[in-house]
């Protein structure tokens, strides 16, 4: 069966009324957005994109967090007619979102558009399946409503110019909302005026504290997915007459002043709209080789380059010096005894000092890193309690996640080595076959490799399949 294309509807004379304001630049844009608007390279780069999202969502089914999450939701809400990534059960529209988005973002494993310190695609392409399947639009239309998250949550993300973190908020766990807010809302059809009530509403569920950080506590995981809930909600609302605030963003009390205080004087707004639909960040989205915070995969990367050119004894350490960029200190090396000896997998995947030390002890970082056995590895430990984390001079953070290591070695030596651009992003892009790669890697832990190469084929080409049809073949 072959789903309807989404035919957009030619403004009703609303747009002309709401100008001025960014929600309302926004919705001019997204009530004429489709899928022909969308380069053929963008498109493609979208859908290595999803298949990277996939896989991590597939492996995230083998882990504990995962099935508290689904007991919970089935608790609260009972089955529903909207698919799980790798689960054979169904949930209810908004708590599928909410559960797949979990999977994709659950390992830290999922891509970042660098620029936004913003995770894109755990709530784009958790939002575009969970409603696409439940319009069944075709697969060319879920595509389209893929790409339009991204392209909204990394500008709205990258006004901010990395100033989220400064004040302890997850900047997925914010700018998704807008985002997600508008994709339902193109993929409903909402009216221009709709699509700022919308996204109106969802200024009052953007959130996403950092606080998870003080204990590895897990709210982190479900910031994508709860993104989804808010923005299908707001679209709804929206259709049905409810009313929103027309400046979300630029407001008095809009999402830069309330969550940037005097720092919103600095907010790019123009960054929101200007370039949309000419420049396309899809682009500028870095998929992960680690499953760890991006921000510490410049010394991970330089620990391994200085294993290779030096045939380190790590017993033979003396001390480390890692080097990332200054505002990110306080989210990978602090506090100090935390990061030391993190408590759990999640505390260790924001540690640059366990990262750094796991790397030059067993020389790699994979999920089997994140397990009990290395957190409590007494040799790792040791040597990560060697690590200090300093400002990086020659940092271009925010354009790339820089960073580097100097290891003081007992015999006087020295050895240095730096990342300029972290590996996956800008001109050290992963290529298809390092993602196809990756996402077996990842899937096979789930699948066997017959049903994962079925999955591969079946998101590289999904122009040829309805939303449904992929949501079934993504299932269980």
């Amino acid at each position: 069966m072959n789903a309807p294309e989404i035919k957009t509807p030619p403004p009703d004379g609303e747009a002309a009324q709401l100008t001025g304001t960014v929600a309302a630049r926004l919705a001019g844009y997204v009530s004429g957005y489709h899928y022909d608007a969308i380069p053929e390279a963008t498109r493609e780069r979208a859908k290595y994109l999803i298949l990277d999202a996939v896989g991590i969502a597939l492996a995230s089914t083998q882990y504990d967090f995962a099935h508290r999450i689904l007991s919970g939701l089935g608790a609260l809400a009972g089955a529903g007619n909207v698919s799980l990534i790798g689960m054979p059960m169904k949930l209810p529209l908004r708590d599928a979102v909410l559960f797949n988005g979990a999977l994709i973002h659950g390992l830290d494993y999922d891509d970042t558009h660098i620029r936004a310190v913003v995770h894109p695609t755990s709530s784009a392409f958790s939002c575009a399946l969970g409603v696409g399947e439940a319009l069944d639009v075709a697969g060319r239309d879920l595509l389209a409503a893929y790409v339009l998250g991204v392209e909204s949550v990394t500008r709205i993300s990258d006004a901010a110019e990395g100033h989220f973190h400064d004040f302890g908020f997850h900047p997925t766990g914010i700018a998704a909302h807008f985002s997600c807010a508008l994709q339902a809302g193109w993929l409903y059809r909402l009216t221009p005026r709709q699509l700022v009530m919308a996204q109106g509403l969802v200024v009052s569920t953007a959130a996403g504290s950092q606080e998870f950080l003080e204990e590895g506590a897990w709210n982190k995981r479900l910031h994508p997915g709860w993104a989804g809930v808010a923005g299908i909600t707001a679209a709804h609302l929206a259709r049905a007459g409810f009313k929103g605030p027309t400046k979300p963003y630029e407001g008095r009390f809009g999402l830069f002043k309330s969550h940037l205080g005097k720092l919103e004087e600095g907010v790019r707004y123009e960054r929101i709209t200007e370039t949309l639909g000419k420049v396309w960040e899809v682009h500028g989205v870095a998929i992960k080789p680690y499953p760890i915070c991006h921000l510490i995969h410049a010394c991970a990367d330089s620990a391994l380059v200085l294993l290779e050119q030096h045939g380190i004894a790590y017993r033979d350490i003396e001390k480390i010096t890692a080097l990332l960029p200054q505002p990110t200190l306080h989210i990978v090396a602090e506090p100090v005894a935390n990061k030391t000896r993190p408590a759990n997998e999640y505390d260790a995947k924001f540690s640059a000092q366990f990262v750094v030390a796991t790397c030059l002890i067993r020389r790699r970082f994979g999920l089997a890193e994140l397990m009990e056995d290395a957190l409590h590895d007494p040799e790792i430990l040791n040597l990560a309690a060697k690590v200090e984390c300093v400002a990086d001079p020659d940092s271009r953070y925010p354009e790339f996640f820089s960073g580097g290591l100097v290891i003081h070695m007992r015999d006087g030596r020295a050895l240095r080595h730096h990342e300029s651009v972290n590996r996956g992003a800008g001109e050290r892009a992963l290529s298809a076959s390092e993602i196809e790669q990756k996402f077996f890697d990842n899937a096979l832990l789930a699948v066997n490799k017959t049903r994962a190469q079925a999955i591969c084929e079946g998101v590289l080409e999904l122009e040829c399949r309805s939303a449904r049809e992929l949501a079934k073949l993504l299932s269980a």
